[in-house]
């Protein structure tokens, strides 16, 4: 009976934490809001990305399996304090701090073996204390400059949210991740090139008043 009950309970925790789980899907991604973007992801839309990403990685030094765990992983905490962004003025230490007491209170509902992995999943990519937790934390940079891209291009806006990018800049080091990023940056080039050929093609293929004008109809005596 005390081994049922207990079973009972376990369920009942792992129910929870997984309701607790699935807010991450109606979070959204805080920098997009303050730059009004129409329809910001949500932050389980940003890891999910990540997952992708590391699981792609074809370095043989890094533990793949790893790095989509701690992906997965990394912004978990934001299901119970939101998506701390820098514009929120919260200072490092106090983000920290709330995202370890959610981390403590959320893995609290786990049983032992899996509360000790998935906290030192988070505890190890906050302290970056490892090769995986390190580039995993490039993906998440990725991701964002990847996400900001798509943004421009789907509002017609090239180089609105050029700040994103901006606050990238040397911080990507492994080799796989600066292919990407070179890629994506010259694909970024040509699409603010193209509107930009674009809208002066428009200019100039403007009609004059003189020609758009009715011709005033003939009178006859």
């Amino acid at each position: 009976m005390a081994a049922s009950m207990s079973s009972t309970a376990g369920m009942s925790n792992m129910l929870q934490f997984m309701k607790l789980i699935g807010q991450l899907k109606r979070v959204p991604r805080t920098g997009w809001v303050y730059r009004e973007v129409n329809q910001p992801e949500s932050v389980s839309d940003h890891m999910y990305r990540m997952a992708v990403m590391s699981l792609t990685i074809t370095d043989p030094t890094v533990d793949k399996g790893r790095c989509i765990r701690l992906a997965l992983v990394h912004d978990m905490a934001e299901c119970i304090v939101g998506d701390i962004a820098p514009m929120d003025n919260v200072s490092k230490a106090e983000k920290h701090r709330r995202e370890e007491e959610a981390m403590r209170n959320l893995t609290g509902l786990l049983q032992e073996g899996l509360k000790q992995e998935i906290y030192g999943l988070w505890e190890e990519y906050e302290t970056q204390s490892s090769p995986e937790a390190r580039l995993v934390k490039q993906f998440d940079l990725l991701e964002m400059i990847l996400q900001a891209h798509e943004y421009e291009q789907l509002e017609g806006t090239p180089g609105r949210l050029q700040e994103f990018f901006d606050s990238t800049d040397g911080r990507f080091h492994h080799p796989d991740v600066l292919q990407l990023v070179s890629s994506l940056n010259e694909e970024r080039r040509e699409h603010m090139i193209n509107a930009d050929r674009t809208k002066h093609s428009g200019k100039s293929q403007t009609p004059s008043t003189e020609s758009a004008e009715p011709h005033p109809p003939s009178h006859t005596s």
